[in-house]
Parts: structure tokens; C-alpha cells; sequence
């Protein structure tokens, strides 16, 4: 047998396929005539024509494989001449890139040589092979839309950090950032790309011509008359900036986009392929011809109900197709071009994936009758295949193109065996499976077909040309309703088309979260769960390394299903089990943080840092939670230790991987679990620059080391999650405070664990990022109106201006309609109502954890930061990413939900059981921001009584123990609006702000708190020692701010006096005006305390009064006498306040 695969060593299995001439008959076999017609009905000839029955060679079993080698063997006679037309090109035939010598900067490369990313200013890059004749194509997946240049270059060409390809002579690329094309001089050319296009690069040497394709539409002939003639061969090549990814495919996959009369740079597997091709043919005929044993006859069979029912023939016959075909299968080429589209071909009939059991059917076979290395190896092409297809796949009005693979994805998901290899070794240690659950966002929106489903735009007139939003409610006219209801339509139209897609991506989470399928090992879910942490603990540890971490964008789509995932299968368990809690109720119980069973990896604690907690706590971990602490997990570890324990892992890791693997020549050896832009894995790192630590010591990730004493994620069984009789598993240790009731199960709590960790890490800061395009509708439409009131008031003389006033109108429209219809698909793929509600879930569910936390007492220390900067963040992302398009008011229990985060904020920005600064500070910040708003100061004030007096006596503590400012800025906003009055509503120079900006807390309107200030005047009158010392330290501050201010205002006015011409430095001036503001700040506190308890200063009985009156009268003094001659004689000034 002579197609097994090239060079393959590994054993293959013996079906004894053929049998011995005497041994004629096998139990379960047909008869001998019924059988020679089954047989050559399923083994046709190349031409398709069967040969009469008296002229066609009898078939048996014995005679099978030699009459099936001869059909692979037709049409492979001109291979030989096929593989010497290879004139016109120098190098390889396996196309990839240079990574021993074609390179100038810092990159990652992948694995297979075909992914690379930028990491440094401009790094380049060239293939192994060029071309000198003929025509050529390949093509450049964007997986980054920033600064890059693709093209051609020849031997001759050198770049740098600064020049890359295209600034050259004899170099020419193509720049789709900033819509250019490159050859030492730039002109415009082209459309811009995004990620998630792709880039056909063609060049025609007997023409001398150059140009490129976007997504399969040429964009033109970019060069022509390019150099050429003896020594002149060019190199498919590339510069990129820092943190830009691409993949190649010069020919080792299809090319998604051909172009006739086009040559890939690396031939296809001719030969290979119409072998896989007629053997798929033989697989077909199979699934259409069935036996009929009684009546002795061939019958056609309905292919999508095929099973294989232990029909000995039908086995023996697949045993023979099967011992060619594996090895083909083991060829990412043949993979995609024809296993995934006979797969696809299936399911295009229409209906439920559930009613196409023909796939499961054939995934079964797989499994039979190849060998396990190949199976494996099928897989995971096949879901390389189908993740690259879904990737780049052009966004079509009804998303056909993603909801087809992702069909198909889930069909291969379902089968049980399938599906758990691939957890265990594919879609996450190999692939970045989470590019299935993304919905990319077209930057074209005519492309995307938005024009046909949202062919009416609008846009909401919510701002004045100051900035300000409107208060007056203009009635709508008739034209803009209509326009404004077909828009809704429109967008409609779109969330229908998203939510199929949205639907299908759960339903792939829900197969990975299934944990009845037991047989044969773990169920998926603990697979998913060891999976997911380690995940999570990547983009964790990686923060500072943007090529490592899953972009944001893609974060914010896993959450999001991953959620809906997670609440069928919580609400199922409740079904189920009545005692426990629904979804709407769900929490994180405490024991979690504590008892290391879920890994938390270096994230901060509230408390500090996790081994100074169970050293400090270990008492109470023993008395609250029956947890004993091992005296060998107290020990201090050194760096050194974890280095070297590192370093053993990683050589043991490398000593496992095949040699192709390995770091080569300039390359660096990567961390095995580190994302490539082509989603499998970079380990090679080039440098120009680094030749001296071509063999480092340690791998040059130090900082993704993490020392774990828990137990380690992979190591992690079902029962150490659910538990088993007399162990909790997850929830070992619970403590007294904790209720004794089922919550869900073990392994759900931690998932939504994880989603709180996720949403921590870069969702929110993702959800912030594109409010950016609702401001750019904002400031469109104000310039729009403003052109149009001119165009009104332009003087008919003037038709010059007018007609650039239109132009300008023309402009502003266009930008516009394609904004608006941009706006409608990221509103409904990230700010439509369902995902609001999610996150508010996500916000109840952080509220929740943080109560349940807190009654424990000190061991509230051990709750990762991240659940208080989630509920801050999510509360934040509610008020001012999701309006106007959903209002927070409208959720259920919204008030309640405002009432229990104020008293979070209010019991926790001073509790001592928080020791770290930043999570302090943004308690404290976040309380300040929820006093500027009526609704959340309200909420503040339906807090208990007792809460709301220990907030306050905590803000009038002495501000020399603490960061006193932002403190201070609440005591302001409480009084604000009470006492001396405000000529303005907002400060004069912020009276002309952005529409974005309008928000912020202090351009609020005042709105003082008369129940908080009698709070305030209630704790000053009766507390004898709380009001001399709180005083004294809003006076210290005043006298040290004022000082300030005086002074740096005297060094401005004598340096503008000077007559050599001077500038003032700007960083001079804005302390200066910091300075001025905490000081008025500071005057206003002591206003309010002069007005609400002026017993202070007047009653006698207290031993600090006389002081006090003293002090103030000073401030009084000083303030005075700088208003009346401050302006004349600023050396006048008196600055001591003490």
C-alpha cells in the first residue's frame, strides 16, 4: 500500500483486510454475485461508466485492494510533469517565512512559520521564496487593523526600525491603516482594512505589474513598469508596528480568494488531492447504496439517516476506503478543501443540527477505523479550519457565511469523544477557541449589506452647540418619526440576524459545559473548568503583554454568552432541586477565597497578599471555617525556588514536544500556551538584536511566573469540585455566617467566578472604548445642525459660501449614514437591552458576594479585589455606557440595587479590613462620584441610620491619617448648593464641553443632602474630641493650600512683569489652579461647619472653642485682605492661616 503518508513511523492498524484464497467465506458477508455488484458500484472508475457485467473484473474482498490501488493510480501519470512546471520561482516548496535570516527587528513567529506578530517599532519579514516570472498570488489574513505594510521585496532590500517594505527602492507594499500604497514615494490607493479581512497579494512579472485585492474585490493595479530582468526575484514580505498580527497562506491552505491565471507560491497537493477526492467519492457511494440481504438486491439509501448497523460488508468495504484515506486526512490542505466541505455540504440542507446524525455517523468511523494520532490530528486542522473560515469570513447582511461554520462547529462539538480531545488538547491550548463566540464589527458598512437592512438613518439631537444636553422636549416633526421608527425597524431586522448567530455560539458553550456525559473519563464541563482557570490565569498574569492577552473585544462576546450558558444550566439545576437558589440569586459563597480549592493566582486580596493572610488568619480560618493551614505553605518561598521549579517544567515540557516544534537558529523558545494571530501558537521569538541570548538561561517571560501552593488546576477532579459524601469540595470551610442551603452546583459557582474575573480584566474597559462611536454620532450631528442654521442665515450674494456650506452639509450627512448604521450594529452586539441586563445581573451578583463576605468578619480579608472594582465598574458601565439607548431605571429592583452598593461604598471606603491603597482610593472615589448624582445620593440616604452615621463620622476623621481630598470633595457635594450662592450652574471656563464629557460628576448640578449635613452637625455637637481635631486638620490643609496658591501666583505675576519675553510652565499653571480649588474645597467644608454646628466656636463650656473662633477669624482675615489688595500688592499677602 503505498499512500499511507510520507515518512509516517507510526505503527497502522492490521484489518486483515485481505484473507487467505481457501478462506472464501466469513460469517456476515453477501453472497459472492451480490457482493461483486455492491463493490463496483461503490469503486467506480474515474470516467464515472460502469463496464458491462460481462466485461467487468469479478470483486471480492481478496481482489479489493489491489483493484482500489489501481483506481488511485489513474490520473497520477502526469504528476511527475506537474511538479517540474515550477519555472518562474526560487526556493522551498513548502512556503514559509524566513526565520533564520529574512527578518530585521523583534517578532513573534508561529509555530508553522506562517503567523507572525510585531514586537517592536516596525519589524519585517520576508518568505522563503520569490519569484521571478509568471504570476503569483498569496494571501495576508489581518488579524490586526494598525500599521502594517505587505507587498513584495527583493534580496537587495534592507529595512530597519524605520524604513520596512515599500520605503525601499525595489520594494512595494500596500498599507491598508492608512489607505496607501509604497515604493520610497506614497500616494493614496486602496480602502482601508479591519480585522478579520483578507489580502490577496498578486504580482505579474511578465507584465511588470503589482497589485492587490481586498476580501476578493481587486482594488487595481497599484504598480506598474516594477524593475525586472537578471537578478531581479521578488519575496512575498511585510512590516508591521508593535502588536500587529497577520497570518500568511502562500498555498499550504486554499486560497479564500483565487484570481485566474494566479499561481499560490506553493503548489497544492495535486496528486494527494484527487486521491482524498475520489476515496471521499467511494465514502459517498457507500452512504448511498444499501444492501437488501432478503430481496438480494442494491437499494438507494436516505443519506441523512446512515447509520452503520454491524453490516459486516458495509464495515469491511469503509476498512478498505479508510486505509488510504486517514492518512490524507492527517494534511491541513486536504482537511479544508475536503473533509470540511463535504461536512459543510451536509448540514446545507437546512434544519436543526440535530437532524443531520450523518456527521456524528462519520466522526464514529473516524474513530474506528483510523489510527488515534491521525484522528487527533484531523480534529484539530478541521477546527483550525472552521476557526479561520468563521474569522475571516466577510460580514454578509444575514451572516450566513458564520452561521454555517459555526453549524458545523457545533455538529463536530456533539460528538462525545470529539469534543473532549478537543478540550482537553485543541481549543485551548492550541486555538483561540474564543474567536467563535466574537462578532466582529464591519468598519464597511456598505460591504456588510447595512445599507439594505437599515436603509433609513437617524440620529438623536440630544446636545446644544455648547455641549449641554437639552432640556427642551422639541415635539417630534412628522419626517422625523418616520425616520426615526424605520431606523428602529431596521435595527430590528439586524438584532434578529445577530441573535441566530448569538444563539448558536451558546449552544457551543452548552455542549462544553455538559457534565452528564461521564463516559470515558471527566464529563466536559471539568474539562472546561481546568481549561477556562488556566485561561483566565494567562490574561491575568499577562496584563503588561498585549500580544499575549485575548483582546478585548472578543472578551466582551465570552462573557456575554458564557453567561447565557451558565444561567440555563443554573436555572436547570433548580428545577431540579427545589432548595436551591435560582439564578437571579446567585452569589460567590466566601469559602471560596479561602479554602484553595480555585486558584486566584497573584490577583491582589483585600486583605494583602494571600500568604501574609493565612499566616495573620490562620487562627481564625481554624476557628471559623475548621481550615488548618499546612506549616509548609507558611514558609517563605524564594524567587529562586520558583525559577528553578519553572525551568524543570519547561524542560520537561520541551523534552515532550516533537523536534518540529523547537526554536531554530534565531528563534527563542515561547511558553507553550502563548496565542498566535493565526489562533494556533507562537514560540518562535526573532531578533536582530539578541544573538547573544540565543540560549538563555530561563525563558525570557519572567514575569509570567506564578508560585501556586493550592492545588493545581489540571490535577483537579469532578470530585474535588462537586464533592463527594463527607467532602464539599468547593465549598469546604463554610462558616457560621454562611447559610447551610444548596446554592447550585459546585462547579457553576466556579464559572461565574470566572466571569466576574473576566468582566475585571478587560470587558469593562472594552465597553468604555466603544461609547467612543456614539460620541462621534453626537458631535456629527451638532456640526450638522450648525451648518444647516448657516446655510439659513448665508446672504443669497454670497454663492461662494454657500456653496462650500454645502459641500460641508454633504460631508457631515454621508459621515452620518455611515456612522448611524455602524452605531445600530454595535448597539445591538454590545449595548442592546439583553446585554445590560447581563451585566446588571453581574453587578446583583457582586453585591450579593461582597454582603455574604463581609458578615464572616476578618475573613472578608481574603475576597479578591477585583469583586469590589466589578461591582464599582459595572454600576458605572449601567449609568453612562448603555444610555440613552437603555435606561438603568428600568431594570427590576434598580432601586434597591442603588441602595445596597451605597452602603458597600459607605461601610467599605473606610474599613480597616482593606489594606490596599488602589482598591481604597477607588472606594472612595466611586462614593464621591455617587453624592454628585440625585438618584445615588438618595440611595445614599436610604441606607440604615447606623450606616449612615458611621460613614459620616468616618469622613469627618482627621485628614492627617489619610488622603484627605477626595474625602473633602464629599463633604463639598454634600453642602453644595446650600450657603453662599453660584452665579453658574457649572464653572465658567467648563460652560463649552463635549457632549461625552457632560457626565461627569463635577459638572453635575448640586444637589446637598440637608439629612447627611444634620448627620454631620449631630456627630460635631456631640462629640467632644471628633470636632477640635477634624477642624484643626481642615485648617492645617487650608493654611498648607493657601500657602501654596499665594505663593506660585506671586512667582507668576513677577515672572509676566519681566520685560525679556517669558512663557510660564504649563504644569506650573495647573497646580497653581489645583491648588486654588482645594482651597476653596477646604473654605467650603468650613463654611458648612460654621453653618451647621456653630457651637463649636461659640460654646464656651468646650476647651477648644476659644481656638477654634481664633483660627477661623484668621481664615477670614486673610481671605479678605486678599481680595482687596491681593491684585494691587501681592507681597502684601498674608499666607499664615495658623
Amino acid at each position: 500500500m503505498t499512500s499511507r503518508g510520507a515518512g509516517t513511523a507510526f505503527p497502522r492498524k492490521n484489518y486483515r483486510l485481505t484473507t487467505e484464497p481457501e478462506k472464501s467465506k466469513v460469517t456476515g458477508i453477501v453472497n459472492s454475485r451480490l457482493l461483486n455488484d455492491y463493490l463496483h458500484r461503490v469503486f467506480t472508475s474515474a470516467d464515472g461508466n460502469q463496464p458491462a457485467a460481462a466485461y467487468r473484473k469479478h470483486l471480492t474482498f481478496q481482489n479489493l485492494q489491489e483493484h482500489l490501488e489501481r483506481l488511485l493510480a489513474e490520473e497520477n501519470g502526469s504528476e511527475d510533469s506537474r511538479d517540474q512546471a515550477v519555472e518562474g520561482r526560487l526556493g522551498p516548496s513548502t512556503v514559509v517565512l524566513d526565520h533564520t535570516s529574512g527578518f530585521e527587528g523583534l517578532l513573534l513567529v508561529d509555530d508553522d512559520l506562517l503567523g507572525v506578530i510585531g514586537h517592536s517599532n516596525f519589524g519585517s519579514i520576508r518568505a522563503t521564496t520569490c519569484v521571478y516570472k509568471g504570476k503569483w498570488i498569496y494571501e495576508v489574513l489581518i488579524s490586526s487593523q494598525g500599521l502594517m505594510q505587505i507587498g513584495w521585496c527583493t534580496l537587495n532590500c534592507r529595512f530597519n526600525q524605520e524604513e520596512g517594505v515599500g520605503d525601499t527602492p525595489d520594494s512595494y507594499a500596500y498599507d491598508g491603516n492608512r489607505v496607501r500604497k509604497w515604493n520610497v514615494t506614497t500616494t493614496n490607493y486602496g480602502k482601508s482594512w479591519a480585522a478579520g479581512d483578507i489580502v490577496s497579494c498578486l504580482i505579474d512579472l511578465d507584465e511588470g505589474t503589482i497589485a492587490f485585492c481586498l476580501n476578493g474585490i481587486s482594488l487595481g493595479t497599484a504598480f506598474d513598469n516594477i524593475t525586472r530582468g537578471a537578478g531581479m526575484a521578488y519575496f512575498p514580505a511585510i512590516s508591521l508596528s508593535f502588536k500587529e498580527s497577520v497570518a500568511f497562506n502562500f498555498g499550504s491552505r486554499p486560497l479564500r480568494y483565487p484570481v485566474e491565471g494566479y499561481r499560490p507560491l506553493q503548489d497544492p497537493p495535486v496528486a494527494d488531492l484527487l486521491k482524498a477526492q475520489k476515496l471521499l467519492g467511494y465514502l459517498k457511494n457507500v452512504i448511498h447504496i444499501g444492501i437488501d440481504v432478503t430481496e438480494g438486491k442494491l437499494v438507494e439509501k436516505d443519506t441523512s439517516m446512515w447509520q452503520l448497523q454491524g453490516e459486516p460488508t458495509v464495515l469491511i468495504t469503509l476498512a478498505h476506503i479508510f486505509n488510504y484515506f486517514s492518512p490524507l486526512m492527517c494534511k491541513v490542505y486536504l482537511v479544508e478543501d475536503v473533509l470540511m466541505t463535504f461536512l459543510l455540504s451536509i448540514l446545507e440542507r437546512g434544519g436543526a443540527v440535530e437532524a443531520h446524525p450523518l456527521i456524528q455517523q462519520l466522526l464514529d468511523l473516524m474513530w474506528l477505523l483510523m489510527e488515534e494520532y491521525e484522528v487527533h490530528e484531523c480534529l484539530k486542522q478541521l477546527l483550525m479550519s472552521l476557526l479561520r473560515a468563521y474569522r475571516f469570513s466577510p460580514i454578509i447582511p444575514d451572516l450566513g457565511l458564520q452561521i454555517h461554520y459555526l453549524r458545523l462547529t457545533i455538529a463536530v462539538l456533539k460528538h462525545e469523544k470529539s469534543r473532549k480531545y478537543l478540550l482537553s488538547n485543541v481549543l485551548f491550548d492550541v486555538l483561540r477557541s474564543v474567536v467563535f463566540f466574537y462578532i466582529k464589527s464591519p468598519l464597511r458598512v456598505e460591504e456588510a449589506g447595512l445599507q439594505e437592512l437599515i436603509p433609513t438613518t437617524w440620529w438623536p439631537n440630544r446636545f446644544t452647540k455648547e455641549g449641554k444636553e437639552s432640556k427642551e422636549v422639541k415635539e417630534e416633526s412628522a419626517e422625523e418619526r418616520l425616520r426615526r421608527r424605520a431606523y428602529e425597524r431596521g435595527c430590528q431586522r439586524l438584532k434578529k440576524r445577530i441573535e441566530v448567530v448569538e444563539g448558536l455560539q451558546v449552544q457551543i458553550l452548552k455542549l462544553l459545559l455538559n457534565n452528564k456525559d461521564r463516559g470515558g473519563g471527566e464529563a466536559s464541563r471539568y474539562i472546561f473548568l481546568n481549561k477556562f482557570r488556566k485561561f483566565l490565569q494567562e490574561n491575568a498574569s499577562n496584563r503588561g503583554n498585549l500580544t499575549v492577552l485575548c483582546p478585548p473585544e472578543y472578551m466582551v462576546c465570552f462573557l456575554h454568552r458564557l453567561i447565557a450558558a451558565l444561567r440555563y444550566f443554573w436555572d436547570g439545576h433548580k428545577a431540579k432541586t427545589p432548595g436551591a437558589l435560582s439564578s437571579e440569586e446567585a452569589y460567590v459563597p466566601p469559602q471560596l477565597f479561602y479554602n484553595g480549592k480555585v486558584d486566584y493566582f497573584d490577583l491582589q486580596r483585600l486583605g494583602g497578599l494571600l500568604s501574609h493572610l493565612k499566616k495573620t488568619l490562620k487562627d481564625d480560618l481554624a476557628a471559623k471555617a475548621n481550615i488548618l493551614i499546612d506549616p509548609a505553605e507558611l514558609q517563605a518561598v524564594t524567587m529562586d525556588d520558583l525559577d528553578e521549579d519553572e525551568e524543570s517544567a519547561t524542560s520537561a515540557a520541551q523534552s515532550q514536544r516533537p523536534s518540529a516544534a523547537l526554536a531554530i537558529g534565531g528563534a527563542l523558545a515561547r511558553p507553550a500556551w502563548l496565542s498566535s494571530p493565526t489562533l494556533g501558537r507562537a514560540n518562535r521569538f526573532l531578533s536582530t538584536a539578541a544573538v547573544s541570548l540565543m540560549n538563555p538561561r530561563r525563558p525570557l517571560g519572567t514575569l509570567e511566573k506564578i508560585k501556586v501552593l493550592t492545588l493545581r488546576v489540571e490535577q483537579r477532579t469532578r470530585e474535588d469540585i462537586e464533592g463527594t459524601h463527607g467532602n464539599d469540595g468547593l465549598l469546604l470551610g463554610r462558616p457560621p455566617e454562611e447559610p447551610d442551603q444548596p446554592i447550585t452546583e459546585n462547579s457553576l459557582l466556579e464559572v461565574l467566578d470566572g466571569i466576574v474575573m473576566m468582566y475585571n480584566l478587560s470587558v469593562h474597559q472594552q465597553l468604555g472604548k466603544m461609547v467612543g462611536v456614539s460620541d462621534d454620532v453626537n458631535e456629527y450631528a451638532m456640526a450638522l445642525k450648525d451648518t444647516e442654521e448657516k446655510i439659513s442665515r448665508c446672504p443669497k450674494r454670497r454663492r461662494d459660501i454657500h456653496e462650500e456650506l454645502l459641500k460641508s452639509q454633504k460631508v457631515f450627512s454621508e459621515k452620518l449614514n455611515h456612522l448611524s448604521r455602524r452605531l445600530a450594529w454595535i448597539n445591538v452586539t454590545i449595548y442592546s437591552k439583553e446585554k445590560m441586563q447581563d451585566i446588571y445581573w453581574l453587578l446583583r451578583v457582586c453585591i450579593r458576594t461582597i454582603e455574604h463576605g463581609d458578615r464572616t468578619g476578618s475573613l472578608f480579608a481574603f475576597m479578591p479585589e477585583f469583586y469590589l472594582s466589578v461591582a464599582m465598574n459595572s454600576y458605572s458601565a449601567l449609568k453612562n455606557y448603555f444610555s440613552p439607548v437603555n435606561s438603568m431605571e428600568e431594570l427590576p429592583g434598580y432601586e434597591e440595587t442603588l441602595m445596597r452598593l451605597a452602603a458597600i461604598l459607605a461601610k467599605h471606603f473606610a474599613d480597616s479590613r482593606i489594606v490596599g491603597t488602589d482598591i481604597r482610593d477607588s472606594l472612595m472615589q466611586a462614593l464621591a462620584s455617587y453624592v454628585c448624582y440625585p438618584h445615588s445620593l438618595r440611595a445614599v440616604e436610604r441606607i440604615p441610620e447606623e450606616q449612615r452615621i458611621s460613614m459620616m463620622k468616618n469622613l469627618l476623621a482627621p485628614y492627617e491619617q489619610r488622603p484627605w481630598a477626595q474625602t473633602n470633595w464629599i463633604l463639598v457635594r454634600l453642602w453644595r448648593g446650600c450657603g453662599f450662592g453660584y452665579r453658574y450652574t457649572r464653572l465658567p471656563h467648563l460652560l463649552k464641553t463635549k457632549p461625552e464629557d457632560a457626565s461627569l460628576p463635577s459638572l453635575q448640578k448640586p444637589c446637598p443632602s440637608t439629612l447627611l449635613q444634620r448627620h454631620m452637625a449631630d456627630l460635631l455637637r456631640s462629640d467632644r474630641d471628633l470636632a477640635p481635631s477634624f477642624l484643626n486638620s481642615v485648617l492645617n490643609q487650608l493654611n498648607w493650600a493657601f500657602s501654596e496658591f499665594i505663593g506660585m501666583i506671586q512667582e507668576i505675576q513677577q515672572a509676566a512683569e519681566r520685560l525679556e519675553r517669558n512663557f510660564v510652565d504649563s504644569r506650573q499653571l495647573k497646580v497653581c489652579a489645583t491648588c486654588f480649588d482645594l482651597s476653596v474645597s477646604l473654605l467650603r467644608v468650613l463654611e458648612m461647619t460654621v453653618t451647621l454646628a456653630p457651637e463649636i466656636f461659640l460654646d464656651w463650656t468646650r476647651p477648644s472653642s476659644e481656638l477654634l473662633l481664633r483660627r477661623l477669624a484668621q481664615v477670614s482675615s486673610c481671605v479678605k485682605k486678599q481680595h482687596l489688595v491681593g491684585h494691587e500688592d501681592p507681597s502684601a499677602l498674608s499666607t499664615d492661616v495658623s
